[in-house]
């Protein structure tokens, strides 16, 4: 979300104060222009490093949801602890991450490049008051744990509202770490340091993974609120505020890496902190808004979820939508995140020069290369959700049927992939044009399109499958965001290529339907659908992915689609380059 840096400007002399500063300890001394200065060789390490520093994250993230669903399960314990642990996030996403996420990255370079200490009084005075301001606010928070999971958790039962509790004033510690962590990330990255921020989130969920697998192996499967001991508790809480505290020390020492010193900085005149406030308005509706609509799930899951275990024994709840959640994030994640990340300067740097032909072009490329993909990896999530989440969520105190009820939420959300990548890169269109406003209206109105369609679901469907109608009040908001969003933004621009995309995706799904009833036919009728058969779990979504890839290419090929064409050319060229080698 954040624009792109600016060039780093020439190089110049550190101030003697500010030298012999940061030359105390043995660092050396980082300058503006550090980043730019590598050559291509030390920028190609350091993608190849962020690259694979974010796969390991998303993997090791996985694994991490994996763990806790064995140990904690998808009803009423596993409610309790993902709902005290999202509310460290929620609170520091209101207070202070929408302004990380916009403007502390660019208000830094943009000092880094002018002022005449090269920004080090300013970011002095930055970390001087985000630790005591992140102090202060988690020190409210832990105080104000109760109420916090009162507005979050409405229907939860006694005994799952004072665990949750308890959980809460430990793991809402992390609203400390969690901001240390953002704006030190900001402050690497303004060096043109990408490394540490996308490696030690892995630090972050080996910890809690040790955490949950100690906690399966001490207490075993099957804990409720009732009986999970004080000692257990305890145990979840540390640990989970002990990851987040270990990656903000790791980015703390990546930071004290680069020859950066921390000295406490109260005299605020002057710093520009005002301005970086002022500049984050927008961006806090968003923010606040979108944390309304969190408010609106969590407390319809939670509620429907205490009913789906106390009549079905099943849990249906908010951790069971945050976990379908999670699986339909990684196709995002790892294949559009990256499309985005390289269009968003190229969209910026075109828009600086009112090029709206090129950000047009940019914006329906990233769309379409991005679809090549997503399509038939929506398709196949949607053909294969039952025995993919009954193999990797069905085990320790998560049930077959608990991880059926995962797998209807991956369902929807699984149909929405497209239109969702579709919108979060139309927002980056927004931003690139400097437009932060447009994006928190379109929150408002997504919000109010979401709660149309899941309070009626939670009113009106029986209670296990409350959660589906949320996740696809949560999906058609998108679809809703993206036709309103596309009209806005079209008239700005003079049109935003639709036709184009419209007709590409429509053979992309053409091309990929003799595939799906391929891979479906196989598994329905060949490889079963027993949820206790390894055959059925694994080998038949294995088989059936394989078959499918091959005819979505050959009908893809038989349809002249010229992105999927382009990619197998690419990828043919990349793989002849490294054999020659």
């Amino acid at each position: 979300m954040t624009p792109p840096n600016p060039e780093p400007r020439p190089d110049r002399t550190l101030t003697t104060q500010e030298t012999d500063q940061e030359h105390r300890g043995g660092g050396k001394a980082d300058t503006p222009h550090t980043g730019a200065s590598r050559g291509g060789r030390g920028l190609a390490r350091s993608s190849a490093l962020m690259a694979l520093g974010t796969t390991a994250s998303r993997l090791t993230g996985f694994t991490r949801t994996l763990v806790l669903a064995a140990a904690l399960g998808t009803q009423l314990l596993g409610d309790a602890y993902n709902t005290a642990n999202t509310l460290s996030f929620i609170v520091y996403d209101l207070l202070i991450g929408g302004l990380m996420a916009s403007v502390i990255v660019p208000f830094l370079v943009r000092r880094r490049a002018t002022d005449p200490d090269g920004g080090r009084a300013t970011e002095h005075r930055l970390l001087t008051c985000a630790i005591l301001f992140l102090t202060l606010i988690t020190t409210l928070a832990v105080l104000a744990a109760e109420p916090l999971i009162g507005l979050y958790a409405g229907g939860f039962t006694p005994a799952q509202h004072e665990v949750a509790v308890l959980f809460g004033r430990f793991l809402l510690v992390q609203i400390l770490f969690i901001g240390l962590s953002g704006l030190t990330s900001a402050m690497l990255n303004a060096r043109q340091r990408f490394a540490a921020p996308a490696w030690t989130p892995v630090f972050n969920n080996a910890v809690i993974i040790t955490v949950g697998l100690t906690f399966l192996w001490l207490a075993g499967p099957h804990r409720t609120p009732e009986t999970i001991t004080q000692a257990e508790l305890t145990l979840l809480g540390v640990g989970t505020a002990a990851g987040a505290a270990a990656q903000a020390l790791l980015l703390q020492y990546a930071l004290w890496r680069t020859g950066f010193r921390w000295r406490l900085r109260l005299d605020l005149k002057g710093s520009g902190l005002g301005e970086a406030l002022r500049a984050a308005g927008w961006m806090f509706v968003l923010v606040c808004t979108m944390q309304a609509g969190f408010l609106l799930t969590a407390n319809l899951a939670n509620r429907a979820g205490a009913v789906a275990v106390q009549n079905d024994g099943v849990g249906a709840g908010l951790s069971a939508y945050n976990y379908a959640y999670q699986l339909f994030q990684l196709p995002y994640a790892i294949i559009a995140v990256s499309v985005i990340t390289v269009l968003l300067p190229r969209m910026s740097a075109h828009a600086v020069d009112r090029d709206w032909a090129q950000v047009r072009s940019d914006f329906s490329r990233g769309l379409r290369v991005s679809s090549v993909l997503l399509v038939p990896l929506a398709l196949a999530l949607v053909v294969y959700a039952q025995p993919l989440c009954v193999a990797v969520f069905a085990r320790g105190s998560t049930s077959i049927a608990d991880a059926q009820v995962i797998a209807s939420v991956l369902t929807v959300f699984a149909l929405g992939l497209v239109p969702f990548t579709a919108y979060q890169l139309l927002l980056r269109v927004f931003y690139a044009t400097g437009d932060t406003r447009t994006p928190a209206l379109l929150a408002i109105s997504n919000i109010a399109m979401h709660a149309l369609i899941a309070v009626p679901s939670y009113l009106l469907l029986p209670p296990q499958q409350v959660v589906t109608g949320i996740a696809a009040g949560f999906m058609l908001s998108y679809v809703w965001g993206l036709v309103l969003g596309g009209l806005i933004l079209g008239k700005r621009l003079g049109g935003l290529d639709a036709r184009r995309i419209t007709v590409t995706v429509a053979l992309l799904h053409t091309a990929a339907v003799p595939g799906v009833v391929a891979a479906w036919c196989l598994q329905r009728f060949w490889f079963g659908t027993d949820s206790s058969s390894l055959l059925a779990l694994v080998l038949g979504p294995l088989v059936g992915c394989a078959v499918a890839g091959v005819l979505y290419l050959t009908s893809a090929y038989l349809l002249r689609i010229e992105e999927v064409r382009q990619a197998c050319t690419r990828i043919g060229e990349r793989a002849r380059g490294r054999k020659g080698r």
